[in-house]
């Protein structure tokens, strides 16, 4: 079972935990979902917490319920010498914030009080989404806020915490920074004739200068809690966002900083789905090519840059090709694949200049970082990879 180890290690190798399955997180409306095990899930990430391991040395049967309680089956004590259990508690205080509950009873009690939550600044955007296992139509708000709300600093002290479980390369912001946007997600609910809210996600978006008189809101984070994931939530946020600054003035267009995968085609769906009414992206203009027109209309009409809206030209254009006609399908690779040489260019273009002025042993030590097999399968390669993500929007396009 872990050849090659010393009774010693094997020993000790039964106390390590994978902190990913140990913790275990709760969303909880009423007492009785506290002992049910359907509404547990656990984080995708706690290396920020207990390191690249992801292991918690010590214990075996770990749990950390994030009510915020502990239970093990057994620990290591003094009998392994020089040996000593991590201590789990104070990794995990270090990201909560104070007040949670350790027992059960006052975490009741405080469910008691949120009949008088109620979501915090301006109301942006109401929509509902039909629920199979309520048979129901569920309503969904979302919301603008800022550190000026009453109560929204200590709200959004607990809620950010469910970024380092949830966001590989998460931090914390500094909230005392006032150019920071906040905007959240709740699902309206009854409980005894009452309304309440239950958070659902959020996204932060920090609003960047740009000279002389403009801004540049650039998205930070954006988390959509696990329970309500593949919902349509995030769309409905980000359309909701993009709406929100389209109304803007001073808004030069709107940018994300470091977008994961799937932020990307959560974007590309809602771009496209925004732009394709757009004089501009008629099939006609289309097949024409990629013009300045569609720069200026998207970023004047929807805060779209550059090169977001050249993403959007390309998913439109496939869906106005017919990629059963030679002379269309080949027009359309031919047109993407200039896009996609455009670096490899720009290298060969910097190497050009450095054969005039390096000596021939510095050239080849840069040689070596410079990779030029620009090989032809390599781009038919990421020419196919698109294609088939672009497929997947128009496929939730026409579904939307």
């Amino acid at each position: 079972f872990f050849p090659g180890l010393t009774a010693m290690e094997k020993k000790l190798a039964e106390y390590k935990c994978n902190t990913n399955e140990a913790i275990q997180l709760k969303l909880v409306r009423f007492p009785e979902e506290l002992e049910d095990d359907n509404t547990t899930f656990n984080p995708e990430y706690s290396h920020q917490v207990f390191g690249d391991d992801e292991v918690a040395f010590g214990y075996k049967g770990l749990k950390i319920l994030l009510l915020f309680r502990i239970d093990y089956t057994s620990k290591v004590n003094e009998k392994f010498d020089c040996v000593e259990a991590d201590d789990v508690e104070s990794k995990i205080r270090e990201i909560i914030p104070p007040g949670f509950c350790t027992n059960t009873d006052d975490f009741v009690s405080l469910l008691e009080k949120e009949v008088n939550f109620k979501p915090f600044g301006t109301l942006l955007h109401t929509y509902s989404v039909h629920n199979e296992e309520a048979g129901d139509d569920i309503t969904y708000q979302i919301y603008k806020a800022d550190m000026t709300c009453p109560g929204f600093r200590e709200y959004h002290e607990r809620l950010q915490t469910f970024l380092m479980w949830f966001i590989e390369t998460a931090s914390f912001i500094d909230v005392d920074d006032e150019r920071w946007n906040y905007f959240l997600v709740f699902e309206k609910y009854n409980k005894d004739g009452a309304t309440l809210f239950a958070t659902v996600g959020y996204m932060t978006v920090y609003n960047y200068y740009v000279y002389p008189d403009k801004t540049r809101p650039r998205v930070s984070q954006m988390l959509i809690l696990p329970p309500f994931q593949g919902e349509g939530h995030g769309a409905q946020l980000l359309e909701t966002v993009h709406r929100y600054y389209m109304s803007s003035p001073t808004v030069l267009d709107i940018t994300a900083e470091d977008p994961s995968e799937n932020y990307v085609k959560l974007r590309d769906f809602v771009l496209v789905k925004l732009c394709k009414d757009l004089l501009c992206f008629s099939p006609g203009r289309l097949m024409q090519g990629f013009s300045q027109e569609m720069v200026v209309e998207a970023q004047q009409k929807l805060k779209i840059n550059k090169q977001h809206t050249r993403r959007v030209y390309e998913i439109l254009r496939l869906r106005a090709t017919d990629m059963g006609d030679a002379e269309q399908s080949r027009s359309y690779r031919l047109d993407v694949k200039r896009r996609l040489i455009g670096p490899y260019k720009k290298k060969q273009r910097e190497l050009a200049k450095m054969r005039r002025c390096l000596r021939p042993e510095e050239l080849t030590n840069q040689l070596n970082q410079i990779d030029l097999n620009m090989q032809h399968e390599q781009l038919e390669e990421s020419f196919q990879q698109l294609v088939s993500d672009y497929r997947r929007v128009l496929e939730r396009l026409a579904q939307a």
